[in-house]
């Protein structure tokens, strides 16, 4: 999925904060934050899934859209820049991003620099008869060090990939509304 937009900067010069895009953060103290840059219409459900792997204890960022075509907001994760995020991920030791792809069967792609921690979640995910795997595609696999996944302290973060019908399972309905998608039992085992 391809935005027109090249930067937050351009974005914000067009389109219109809480008409078009709205962005929701708090912070933690775990040292961890959890990043949805393409929240909202954009990749349906990972706003919500974000902030529920967040909780309390971890620090939760969403860019998300509101507007019908949405999928016009999408800024590549190597050029995500929009400042709120970027701080919240420079005071973050390590930063985890959550994002939708296509997909017709369920899946979760793990990417991004911290290889142990890749490791150790793939694993974890697995156990727990979760469909995790590295990311294959080598476009999504979050290796950039521009990457919004590797800009924490440590320089290395995870890029959860998520295929639509994997985010589909996690609720009751896939249609879109304007507050949240509602989420079923599925959903609080994934996110726990």
């Amino acid at each position: 999925m391809r935005g027109i937009y090249q930067n937050f900067h351009a974005l914000k010069q067009s389109e219109y904060l809480d008409r078009d895009y709205r962005i929701e953060y708090r912070q933690g103290d775990s040292g961890i934050a959890v990043i949805a840059p393409h929240g909202g219409r954009i990749e349906h459900g990972t706003s919500q899934i974000a902030d529920a792997i967040a909780g309390d204890e971890h620090s939760f960022y969403a860019f998300e859209g509101l507007k019908y075509l949405s999928h016009d907001l999408h800024i590549s994760s190597n050029r995500f820049d929009e400042p709120t995020a970027l701080t919240m991920a420079r005071q973050a030791k390590i930063v985890i991003t959550i994002h939708g792809c296509l997909g017709d069967e369920s899946a979760i792609y793990i990417g991004g620099r911290h290889q142990s921690f890749k490791e150790m979640l793939v694993n974890k995910l697995k156990k727990h008869d979760l469909p995790a795997a590295f990311d294959p595609n080598p476009k999504r696999q979050g290796m950039d060090l521009a990457n919004i996944c590797n800009r924490g302290k440590v320089g290395m973060g995870i890029q959860v990939e998520m295929t639509q019908a994997f985010r589909n399972s996690l609720f009751k309905t896939s249609c879109y509304s304007e507050t949240f998608w509602k989420a079923n039992d599925r959903f609080y085992e994934f996110t726990d």
